[in-house]
């Protein structure tokens, strides 16, 4: 079994003094473990009629066109403004100094399609909330929001639970 906390490198005070950044992208480099991954992610989903992967800009784009090809679903695309050449819809979030936005195709999905809503990280939730509201607005069933990485302490996780999203991840890691 491989140790996932193991192939992920942490850098301290990036982006700013006190944040411990969990750099996903080493774990995406080793052939093996990014292999494992993907199966242990979709493990849970693999018998739940999943017609759609719903990826994140941009790690959740890695992580869930894998899991698409891995669960014979499509793939769908939440991207940032100006991205998407067709009409979208998109949703405004909150960020630590700001805001932003994320965009979907207008038939992105269809009315009660089952989607997994992937990315790579989930630590205040604003960003994963925005895609659950876009998914939402398109009618889509949600059948979980997927992470390698949760940051408990941060909340995130909780913040889709209130909103009634079942959320999995394959590790955490507490503090900051």
């Amino acid at each position: 079994m491989i140790d996932y906390k193991k192939k992920i490198r942490t850098i301290p005070d990036y982006p700013a003094k006190g944040i411990m950044f969990r750099d996903v992208t080493t774990l995406m480099s080793d052939a093996d473990a990014f292999a494992a991954a993907i199966e242990d992610l979709c493990k849970p989903f693999t018998n739940m009629n999943v017609t759609k992967v719903a990826g994140i800009d941009a790690r959740g784009f890695i992580l869930g066109g894998a899991m698409a090809v891995r669960l014979g679903a499509g793939f769908l695309p939440l991207r940032k403004p100006g991205k998407l050449p067709y009409k979208t819809l998109k949703e405004s979030y909150q960020l630590e100094y700001g805001s932003d936005e994320l965009h979907m195709h207008t038939d992105g999905v269809e009315p009660g399609e089952h989607v997994l809503l992937v990315d790579d990280l989930i630590a205040t939730g604003g960003t994963a909330e925005a895609g659950v509201k876009l998914l939402r607005r398109g009618q889509a069933d949600i059948v979980s929001a997927v992470f390698l990485v949760d940051l408990p302490d941060l909340g995130g996780a909780r913040r889709l639970r209130q909103i009634g999203i079942d959320v999995t991840s394959l590790i955490s890691f507490t503090g900051s």
